[in-house]
């Protein structure tokens, strides 16, 4: 029987790739707080001068032209060999669809900066067409034209699918994964801090279900003694080891 194994990935992950994590000691957030505020959604819809920075902010950040490291290839090869069965992951930098794992096993817990949309007409864009025109229109607005208005645009405000302060969750993102987790044979938690909830309650999700969790990350977390397995080494080496240990292992069972 093929082993199956779900994975939450953290911004340890993508740090490899170029991309600073948010609340590690060297962290954006831990040395610029009031940069928070970029992703506050009542900011967002309430000034046109915060939306101006959050997108600019945004379309300079690293995470917009960042690509997958070997950690995130790691787990297309994990995929590949009918191992994975879910990818939930904190990060909205979209390189684990970049690297090339299926869509239907990756959950974007705290949404996607890939994609954007209307939050009036609900209309869908691709993020990379909105920060082309960046300088052309720097608070970005939906110009769909609506035939129940006359054809008029529908003007409404555009944001990036990244999950600000102050929203919720993409509908079924943690019930899917829970549901995942509890099926497991095995956890994996790469690079996240486990601070931040509910993605973090996958972990004594998984416990509870009798699942054994491995954490691989650089620091501690408030779950290490209740991991089977604790692993600190340098995520882009450590990662892609396991994968093919695990493979092998799969292989000549």
């Amino acid at each position: 029987m093929t082993k199956k194994i779900a994975v939450l990935t953290g911004a340890g992950i993508s740090t490899s790739a170029g991309i600073p994590d948010f609340r590690g000691p060297d962290g954006v957030w831990t040395k610029h707080p009031d940069q928070m505020s970029v992703y506050d959604i009542d900011a967002f819809m309430g000034d046109k001068k915060a939306r101006e920075y959050s997108w600019a902010w945004q379309k300079a950040s690293p995470v917009w032209n960042a690509q997958p490291g070997e950690a995130h290839k790691a787990l297309v090869k994990l995929e590949k060999a009918g191992l994975l069965t879910l990818l939930a992951t904190q990060n909205f930098d979209a390189l684990h669809e970049k690297a090339g794992n299926s869509s239907d096993l990756i959950v974007n817990l705290h949404g996607t900066i890939g994609t954007s949309h209307c939050m009036k007409c609900h209309a869908k864009y691709d993020t990379a067409d909105i920060m082309d025109n960046l300088d052309n229109e720097p608070d970005p607005h939906c110009h769909r034209r609506l035939p129940y208005s006359g054809n008029m645009p529908c003007d409404g405000l555009i944001k990036t699918d990244v999950v600000y302060f102050g929203e919720m969750l993409p509908e079924g993102a943690m019930e899917k994964s829970m549901a995942k987790v509890a099926k497991a044979d095995e956890f994996w938690v790469i690079g996240s801090t486990l601070e931040v909830f509910p993605a973090a309650s996958l972990a004594p999700t998984a416990v509870q279900s009798g699942v054994p969790m491995t954490i691989m990350n650089m620091g501690r977390t408030q779950y290490d003694n209740i991991a089977t397995t604790l692993i600190h080494d340098d995520i882009a080496k450590a990662l892609p080891e396991l994968v093919d240990r695990t493979i092998a292992e799969a292989q000549g069972a």
